[in-house]
């Protein structure tokens, strides 16, 4: 029973670390990060992000930080209808994932 229960805690504390380590910012954090010259501006990350899709249509943004790391997410639908998960260094402004949306 005893191990049964260590299991079940040594899960549970692993499970709730991995959540931790991504968190969303809401767009007042967002916009101060944003003036405090910390990320760059969100309309030139938008522009890298179309600029690899042209046509495209954003339909989602979020802003988040994983690992300590600022990560802007960007979900487009090109003009055939596919759909684009990216995700851009908010900081540096490079692409980090470009991938179809399966």
């Amino acid at each position: 029973m005893k191990t049964l229960t260590a299991l079940f805690t040594a899960s549970l504390v692993a499970m709730t670390a991995s959540l931790a380590h991504a968190r969303d910012l809401g767009p007042d954090e967002a916009l101060r990060l944003r003036d405090a010259g910390t990320i760059v501006s969100f309309e030139k990350l938008n522009a890298t992000a179309l600029s690899k899709h042209p046509g495209s249509t954003i339909t989602e943004t979020e802003l988040e930080e994983e690992y300590g790391k600022f990560v802007y997410q960007v979900e487009m639908r090109d003009p055939q209808g596919l759909d684009w998960d990216m995700e851009l260094d908010a900081v540096s402004g490079q692409v980090l994932k470009d991938q179809q949306d399966t």
